[in-house]
């Protein structure tokens, strides 16, 4: 339970951090409004600590005064995780100055980095070291890798490299208690206990405050190809990703899924973009593609972006991607494809991809779903999912995008074209919600694939989670943090 904080514990935080980096007054919605500005909280104060010493003085001295703490990385978050509640009662972490890269240890393949790097800076510094660190999102300018382990993120490179979860080896944590754990080890076998890298990584902050990350490293691929392509159903696009699978093995690094109205609107708001395989960008200077745009495949339901890459040379890559969509058009399962003739090209096409929730805010809010289902049974959830929705919503429009190489849509509801977004969201967001979440649970999916719990979820995990499963995480959450004190009243509640 929360308590009044102690008059002097302000002057603590400021004696911990320096009085400019203890936020009481001005504009914080920075740090107090999430990111999709569903909900806007109120901090009793944001403290910008420098190092874990300082996080571990902070905790302690909150402990001490009874008072919550909410980490913030980037507050990239989609989810309500990372922002305070209304009280005005709670002191909101932000790890944003500890962003240093400690080392790069090029012959274990590793980079230790502390929580507040952007994600893209480390992507750059990887690469400017000969090393490539695959974690990419449409965030990744903006969020932070200490937001990312929290959430286990995961992105457009999951089905080769895996979610964060796969990426980090050791980590540095400030407990509940105030202690530091020093746990940055660059060591991928160690086999002594329990694994409490695994507990911190999507916690969420509930658990613990990561302060540092030791990640894995690759080394840059040769050749990196991607393809546009355009298919007649969901269908087609798992047959597609096992061919994938086949022709390309490790190299295919990217396989995403795009429905036509989710293009639509990218077409319809951001026209300079240009489209692959739709009138409207057709009938402009032309997308980069190899060759004109047949009629056949012009609002196809269903296109496909997918990348390889290779560790040999760019004509391997090129040969085994002309093979690969050989094959997918002897089988039907592709109407048209485009492949990339350069790297502005490459990024053009993803640009487009990245596009679609940006695209999809311009049309108007909406309900967002990030679900997880096994591969195979994709094709069937949609068809199920999208007749439900259209007999129960009429005008209903299905914004359906995301990661099908490993099974994770984003799969989005939009008011009726004319109707009212803001009252849409309001009047139907409950019973959206429960018609997809309980076609996901008839079908073993996930209702949070990569974007987390936080505080919009918590209350449906209960209604989708496993019982036992619950009693858990609260005994681990009540062991861990029995104050209460980290980030409450996320991903489950005591």
């Amino acid at each position: 339970m929360t308590q009044t904080p102690s008059p002097d514990l302000l002057d603590q935080l400021r004696r911990i951090t320096g009085a400019s980096h203890v936020l009481c007054e001005g504009d914080l919605s920075a740090y107090t409004q999430d990111w999709r500005k569903r909900a806007q909280g109120k901090a009793l104060a944001v403290v910008r600590p420098a190092s874990a010493d300082e996080v571990a003085a902070i905790v302690r001295a909150c402990g001490a005064a009874g008072v919550s703490l909410v980490p913030q990385g980037g507050n990239t978050g989609l989810a309500v995780g990372s922002i305070p509640d209304e009280s005005g009662t709670q002191v909101v972490l932000s790890l944003q100055r500890m962003n240093a890269v400690r080392d790069i240890d090029g012959d274990n393949l590793t980079m230790t980095v502390e929580a507040g790097c952007i994600l893209q800076s480390l992507q750059e510094t990887a690469e400017k070291a000969g090393f490539l660190f695959p974690l990419s999102l449409a965030a990744e300018g903006s969020c932070t890798i200490g937001g990312n382990l929290a959430t286990n993120a995961g992105g457009t490179q999951v089905v080769r490299y895996g979610n964060a979860r796969d990426l980090c080896l050791g980590l540095e944590v400030v407990t509940a208690q105030g202690e530091v754990w020093h746990g940055l080890s660059g060591l991928r076998k160690d086999n002594t206990g329990y694994d409490l890298r695994d507990l911190f990584v999507g916690s969420e902050g509930t658990l613990g405050i990561i302060t540092a990350a030791t990640l894995k490293l690759y080394p840059q691929p040769a050749a990196r190809l991607t393809a546009w392509a355009a298919l007649p159903s969901m269908e087609a696009a798992v047959t597609l990703l096992g061919l994938a699978h086949q022709h390309l093995g490790a190299g295919l690094t990217g396989f995403e899924v795009m429905g036509q109205f989710a293009l639509s609107l990218v077409d319809k708001h951001f026209p300079q973009l240009r489209v692959p395989f739709f009138e409207a960008s057709a009938a402009s200077a032309g997308p980069p593609q190899a060759r004109p745009t047949p009629s056949g495949s012009v609002g196809a339901p269903y296109c496909v972006l997918l990348e390889n890459s290779d560790s040999e040379s760019e004509a391997h890559a090129r040969e085994r991607f002309e093979r690969l969509l050989e094959t997918a058009f002897e089988q039907g399962c592709v109407l048209d494809a485009v492949v990339a003739e350069n790297l502005a090209q490459a990024k053009g096409l993803w640009h487009i991809r990245e596009s679609i929730p940006l695209a999809q805010a311009e049309e108007g809010l909406n309900i967002k779903h990030d679900i997880s289902i096994a591969v195979s049974r994709i094709p069937a959830f949609v068809a199920e999912t999208d007749a439900l929705l259209q007999r129960q919503i009429a005008g209903v429009r299905l914004v359906n995008f995301g990661h099908l190489g490993d099974g994770n849509l984003h799969y989005n509801i939009q008011a009726p074209e004319g109707g009212d977004a803001k009252a849409f969201l309001r009047d139907r967001e409950d019973e959206v919600n429960a018609l997809v979440y309980d076609t996901v649970a008839r079908f073993g999916g996930s209702i949070s694939a990569e974007h987390g719990v936080g505080s919009l979820k918590t209350d449906k995990l209960a209604l989708y989670k496993s019982p036992v499963a619950l009693s858990l995480m609260r005994a681990i959450k009540g062991a861990l943090d029995p104050q209460n004190l980290m980030n409450p009243g996320r991903i489950v509640k005591l």
